[in-house]
């Protein structure tokens, strides 16, 4: 057996505590910096909303959710940081921006632990009915993307991109002729109301 100085014996324990200690914040850190995705396949497509994913990056404090449908697909953007969604309506060319409501979009952390216990995963319209949230598209388009941050501005650059107010009330009778429905995850159902979006 070989004998070692004290000193050389010291340095080999600090490094196998560095190296496991290395491991174990890597195995513990990781899932809350990570991405987490979740398809959820609408085998009973009855409202044409075909298959989704949703994509939560904690790091960035944003959700993607994807919409594959053929030409009626979307994606949408839900930026927690600055209180903006957008939607990128594929048939219409178009994007549109809003202002997050925050008391009917589930928080980041609601929908990341939704993510991570596949709670949405063959979840249907059998469930509590969603929450609906119906905006009013402006007709004239956005001239500064910058303003609404880079995830957004990335997503909605090169694409005629509107602001939406949400409506409530009375006006809501006035707009449900032209309105394009999205239905996310069986969590809410958002409406984009106006000549933009006519079908």
């Amino acid at each position: 057996m070989l004998a070692c100085s004290s000193v050389h014996c010291f340095r080999e324990d600090k490094m196998k505590f560095t190296i496991v200690f290395a491991g174990l914040l890597g195995v513990f850190l990781a899932p809350a910096l990570a991405d987490y995705n979740i398809n959820v396949n609408d085998d009973n497509n009855n409202a044409g909303s075909g298959q989704q994913s949703v994509s939560v990056n904690n790091e960035h404090n944003v959700a993607n959710v994807d919409n594959d449908n053929g030409w009626n697909s979307w994606n949408s953007i839900w930026d927690y940081g600055n209180g903006f969604a957008a939607t990128r309506l594929f048939q219409k060319k178009i994007c549109i921006v809003h202002k997050m409501n925050k008391e009917v979009l589930p928080s980041i952390q609601s929908l990341d632990a939704l993510v991570k216990e596949k709670k949405l995963q063959g979840k249907g319209p059998g469930g509590p009915p969603p929450k609906g949230l119906m905006y009013s598209v402006n007709p004239k388009k956005v001239d500064d993307l910058s303003k609404l941050g880079v995830n957004i501005a990335n997503m909605c650059r090169g694409i005629p991109t509107h602001m939406a107010e949400e409506m409530q009330g009375a006006s809501l009778l006035f707009y449900s002729e032209k309105c394009f429905t999205t239905n996310i995850l069986w969590i809410v159902n958002i409406s984009f109301c106006g000549e933009k979006v006519e079908y």
